[in-house]
């Protein structure tokens, strides 16, 4: 198992949601468990960081062109090769970087109806589909994420407790 190894180093960028405690442990299962359902092969590292809204808004400027918040974006370090750089070190892969807004996060929990946790987790697994290549552009790839989304989620025991519609009224 060690040669499948996925290191997760995750760093505390904002100071305006405390971060729960097991929420650091809950982003490596996230992590894991999405890398595992897509049978990735291999040591793996990714990174991810927990900012507040303003950062990540203008993070989001910076790389997107959009100058307005979102809830977590994905960077992700695969080439035009279709292959990951490699840490001379460790020999791991190195998938990326997940930008996670806490602040966002706390807000979609209420919104949603549902934990902190299970929030952070949908976008931790959300940003590593991501890292791995998936998109939504259309109606057919957004569906197939989400449900691959909601596999790990109910793996990891976080199951959708909404529709993620919300009501105008």
């Amino acid at each position: 198992m060690a040669k499948d190894k996925i290191t997760v180093v995750i760093t505390n960028r904002q100071k305006d949601v405390q971060i729960p405690t097991g929420l650091r442990m809950l982003v490596r299962r996230c992590c894991t468990a999405t890398l595992k359902t897509e049978n990735f092969e291999g040591p793996a590292e990714i990174s991810v960081s927990f900012v507040n809204n303003a950062q990540i808004k203008e993070l989001n400027a910076q790389y997107r062109n959009k100058d307005i918040e979102t809830d977590v974006l994905s960077f992700g370090l695969c080439g035009e090769d279709g292959k990951y750089d490699i840490d001379p070190e460790t020999g791991a892969q190195l998938l990326g970087d997940v930008v996670i807004s806490m602040e966002r996060a706390v807000e979609q929990a209420n919104i949603y109806g549902h934990s902190l946790q299970r929030e952070v987790g949908y976008l931790t697994c959300h940003s590593v589909l991501h890292l791995l290549g998936y998109d939504h552009e259309d109606n057919l790839e957004r569906i197939r994420m989400r449900e691959k989304e909601e596999h790990v989620m109910e793996l990891l025991g976080l199951p959708a407790s909404s529709s993620y519609i919300v009501d105008e009224e």
